[in-house]
């Protein structure tokens, strides 16, 4: 079996072995049918018609530059991907240092992502300008450009340093490097999950230990009964940003910390602030971040495979104007191929994070006993969040990461009745 071939086949038992794990960790049913049929979700019923009608003018002034960033951005990277536009980019960018195969491997990711990043830009400020007009970003615009400047040199960092450590591979093992890729990228995905918290969220947020009071207190009490104990409570100052509402679970062990917006210490009462956290703390006790760890480590690693086979394939070679997975001119084409991928992958992630977080919901419930603080702070998070009351279902389907905020509400109705409450 020729090496191209070989590269094919791991890719199909990789990606057939992910489809498992999602078949065996996605939650079905999760609470059986109550008395009467389940609720109805339904956004009039939860929200007021100014609220829907703030939240759809939102979503309708914003989602099309979303879509259009999106559709822009994947055409630029075609472009450099494609054609020999991407190549003469990243030999341009080496030629200051000599040229060399190094230097292109180096230097091409980074200015074909500045470039792509810049392309985008008109829309993203436009975006920022929208939630401003929104009231739902409170950044300064010297924060906003600090913030592209750090994500875009973070993402071109490691890409640099990833597609150098693939081309090296490839270049000194050209009938297997895919293999040894493969097994690095799996890596790297899982030490990015244990790393992320420490490395990653510094950058963007500061994080202060919440004050002794009751509702610490309370939240460590919690975590205690989810079986899920934390090292620390911390409140994170992202009113600098936004004034949208949030808490989650970080860490692993030692270092797992309950971590709690700022926005939401100045808005809501402390049972709709428990409500929340128990929801992440459901992610932490179906172990919902080793699980996607799992699936995102087999999932790179078969598409790094998928990879040692299109990149063996001669026609697409020759139009981005390379001769071997080796050849430093080869770096458009393979970021287009990994965006591409990500592209087609999402609306399957995104399927089985509505059912995680689905289930999510379901331990807040049982954690707390508590409904109506759940109904709650669900429409309050829809309100500061302007979520958008009722998406398009082909929308949703493919960008939607959480269930809708009226299907979370007919969810916890739905508890209540099963429940006799």
């Amino acid at each position: 079996m020729s090496a191209r071939r070989l590269a094919l086949l791991v890719a199909f038992v990789l990606g057939a072995a992910v489809l498992v794990v999602i078949v065996v960790v996605t939650p079905g049913e999760l609470i059986p049918t109550p008395p009467g049929g389940r609720v109805p979700a339904d956004p009039a019923a939860t929200f007021s018609p100014a609220e829907m009608g703030r939240a759809n003018s939102f979503a309708a002034a914003l989602r099309p530059v979303s879509l259009a960033s999106l559709v822009l951005g994947l055409g630029v990277s075609a472009l450099f991907g494609l054609t020999r536009a991407g190549a003469v980019v990243t030999r341009a960018a080496a030629r200051p240092l000599g040229g060399g195969w190094a230097w292109q491997a180096l230097l091409g990711p980074v200015a074909l992502i500045v470039i792509g990043r810049l392309v985008t830009l008109p829309l993203s400020a436009y975006g920022e300008v929208v939630r401003h007009r929104y009231g739902l970003s409170t950044r300064s615009w010297p924060l906003w450009v600090r913030d592209v400047v750090t994500s875009t040199a973070i993402s071109a960092g490691l890409t640099a340093l990833v597609v150098l450590a693939v081309l090296s591979l490839a270049r000194r093992a050209p009938r297997t490097w895919w293999a040894w890729a493969a097994a690095g990228a799996a890596g790297l995905v899982v030490a990015g999950s244990f790393l992320y918290p420490v490395v990653i969220e510094p950058a963007f947020n500061r994080f202060e230990p919440m004050p002794p009071s009751a509702l610490r207190s309370d939240l460590v009490a919690l975590a205690e009964r989810s079986g899920t104990p934390v090292d620390d409570v911390l409140v994170a100052d992202a009113s600098r940003r936004t004034t949208a509402l949030n808490a989650y679970v970080s860490g692993f062990g030692s270092s797992r910390r309950i971590v709690v917006y700022d926005t939401l210490l100045d808005r809501l009462p402390d049972d709709q602030i428990e409500s929340i956290v128990a929801h992440e703390l459901g992610h932490v006790a179906n172990d919902d971040v080793l699980t996607g760890t799992l699936i995102g480590a087999l999932g790179s690693a078969a598409a790094v495979a998928l990879l040692g086979w299109l990149l063996g394939w001669p026609a697409l070679l020759r139009r981005a104007g390379a001769t071997s997975a080796g050849d430093p001119r080869v770096v458009g084409l393979l970021l287009f191929l990994v965006a591409a991928g990500q592209l087609l992958a999402t609306p399957v992630q995104d399927g089985v994070s509505r059912r995680v977080e689905a289930r999510a919901d379901l331990h807040a419930l049982d954690l707390t006993g508590d409904p109506a603080a759940f109904t709650a702070v669900q429409r309050e998070l829809g309100v500061a969040n302007l979520s958008d009351p009722d998406p398009p279902v082909v929308w949703h389907w493919f960008f939607g990461t959480h269930p809708t905020t009226a299907q979370r509400v007919a969810f916890a109705a739905d508890w209540a009745r099963a429940h006799g409450r």
